[in-house]
């Protein structure tokens, strides 16, 4: 196949792989493509526990003439996984679906993902790796500096006031935003693995912190409840109707990310309270963040982030729009939503 059908088909993974969703797993696009590059199926993840883009590209290909098959070559973001999770591997998956030639653009260096470039070329397939690796790696910058540091993907939901406040001077926050809003955060709810805020937010606000849908009914699938700091919670705390809580005795940022990391959960939601989102702000551990504002104005009253350290402008730590999962900014209701992520290390502020 041409360089040009290759790079043409990379861009589109790339494209498609932004339909995605942000979080445990890295946003990955595929496309399988003819001898002569005619796209012949796309595929891509959707978020943890959803076909891969492999697969999912396998999938809409359907019944292939093997011979075809073989002729065949499939086109995808990040190096096919190795293991089994959720999900099967793909790299068995396109060996078995008899596809000849794979081309990929980031190595997977996970221990237990790695591996698949080798597998599949023991099984004959032709495998060559690195075209747009620049932009490949940059889509999935901040999960991959997650995993590196062996730590959970990390969102930061921030919901304030257009003078960037969480609550007003008598302490008041329930609720600045709107319904919309707050039904776009429980539906980001019920993707992560764990929710954490700190006691103070515990003893102003009590929530019960569970996913709901429209109808004030549980999602599915509920996240853990971490509670982050020194003082005791109350017996009767909402957040521990059902068990599915724990306390971390800490205000270090990183102890709390290991103690989630050892319960095997890869995808955490910080939402409660300034000092929290200082703190993780500070050590550089946010890896998006979901910024509700609500149309108002209080003047007076509690920020959203606290002292940083930054004592000048051009060391402001810098995010940039993220448009995946939909726009980056989106109107809820009377409310404006953000979708935001750290610009990549090297190049520069906004």
């Amino acid at each position: 196949m041409e360089a040009s059908r290759s790079t043409a088909a990379m861009r589109l993974s790339l494209e498609l792989a932004r339909r995605g969703t942000r979080g445990a797993n890295p946003l990955v696009g595929a496309v399988i493509v003819d001898a002569e590059g005619t796209i012949l199926a796309t595929g891509h993840h959707r978020g943890a526990g959803t076909p891969h883009a492999e697969a999912d590209a396998l999938n809409r290909l359907g019944p292939i003439d093997p011979a075809a098959a073989r002729a065949a070559t499939m086109v995808v973001t990040l190096e096919p996984c190795n293991h089994t999770g959720r999900t099967g591997p793909c790299s068995r998956a396109i060996i078995d679906a008899g596809i000849g030639n794979v081309i990929f653009a980031v190595t997977d260096g996970g221990t237990d993902s790695g591996g698949g470039a080798a597998t599949l070329r023991a099984a004959g397939v032709e495998v060559s790796q690195g075209l747009l690796e620049t932009e490949a790696t940059e889509l999935n910058h901040r999960w991959f500096a997650a995993r590196a540091a062996q730590r959970p993907f990390t969102t930061l939901h921030l919901a304030q006031t257009l003078d960037g406040r969480i609550a007003a001077a008598d302490g008041t926050s329930q609720w600045i935003t709107s319904p919309r809003s707050l039904l776009h955060a429980h539906e980001v709810r019920a993707r992560v693995g764990a929710i954490v805020v700190g006691t103070g937010t515990v003893f102003a606000d009590n929530p019960r912190l569970n996913a709901r849908n429209e109808h004030g009914e549980p999602f599915e699938h509920q996240p853990r409840r971490i509670v982050m700091g020194l003082r005791d919670i109350p017996a009767d705390a909402a957040l521990k109707a059902d068990g599915n809580w724990e306390q971390v005795r800490t205000r270090d940022p990183h102890q709390v990310l290991a103690l989630v990391a050892s319960r095997g959960i890869d995808h955490v939601l910080l939402e409660g309270g300034a000092s929290i989102a200082t703190a993780f702000l500070a050590a550089d551990l946010v890896d998006e963040i979901f910024l509700y504002q609500a149309p108002i104005f209080l003047g007076a009253g509690r920020g959203s982030v606290g002292e940083l350290g930054i004592a000048t402008l051009s060391a402001a730590r810098a995010f940039r729009l993220d448009p995946v999962d939909g726009e980056a900014v989106r109107i809820l209701g009377p409310d404006t939503l953000t979708h935001l992520e750290p610009m990549p290390s090297g190049t520069g502020t906004l």
